[in-house]
């Protein structure tokens, strides 16, 4: 009698572990489509404003348009890298991989699509039971679940503001991509 209650309690256990662990998959299935059509977007965007305005600030407190797409990338690498990942921050100071100094529109694109690469892996491999472990998120106790949230928000917003860059431009964004 003992084994059949052992028995039914864990047929019972397993019921309810895989819907969760399924949702969790799905979760990163689902994230990582709306990343690359973040990304598809992203480019276009980029793509659109001509290299002549790459230093275009929308005022002289904002970052230029470049600087937003560098801004970006770093943001990009420091969540998922150094916050997620565990890697050493890169030096605001002395790292020159997101500075725009000397760098042309291609090189600025290339790196910003190479970082959503390095992205969508650190993704694709990170470990779903982990997603509730929480972190210091500027003062802020975040579960990394949520730091995937936070990143998908932080691309939105910046790109919103080189959106507007290009429409004070006289130029037309490139369409919506739909499910971001």
């Amino acid at each position: 009698m003992r084994q059949i209650l052992i028995l039914i309690t864990i047929i019972i256990f397993c019921a309810f572990e895989v819907p969760l662990s399924a949702q969790r998959n799905d979760f990163i299935k689902e994230y990582l489509e709306r990343f690359e059509n973040s990304r598809k977007y992203l480019i276009e965007v980029a793509d659109a404003m001509p290299e002549g305005k790459y230093n275009f600030r929308a005022t002289q407190e904002s970052l230029s348009f470049a600087e937003n797409l560098m801004h970006i990338g770093y943001a990009m690498d420091w969540h998922t890298q150094s916050l997620l990942g565990g890697r050493e921050s890169r030096d605001w100071n002395t790292d020159t991989r997101y500075k725009v100094a000397g760098k042309s529109k291609k090189e600025i694109i290339k790196i910003v699509d190479e970082t959503f690469n390095e992205t969508i892996s650190f993704i694709k491999q990170f470990d779903i039971a982990k997603f509730d472990e929480e972190l210091d998120y500027f003062g802020l106790n975040r579960t990394k679940r949520q730091i995937f949230l936070l990143l998908a928000d932080h691309i939105t917003h910046h790109r919103g503001q080189i959106l507007v860059y290009l429409r004070l431009n006289g130029l037309v964004p490139p369409r919506y991509v739909l499910f971001q």
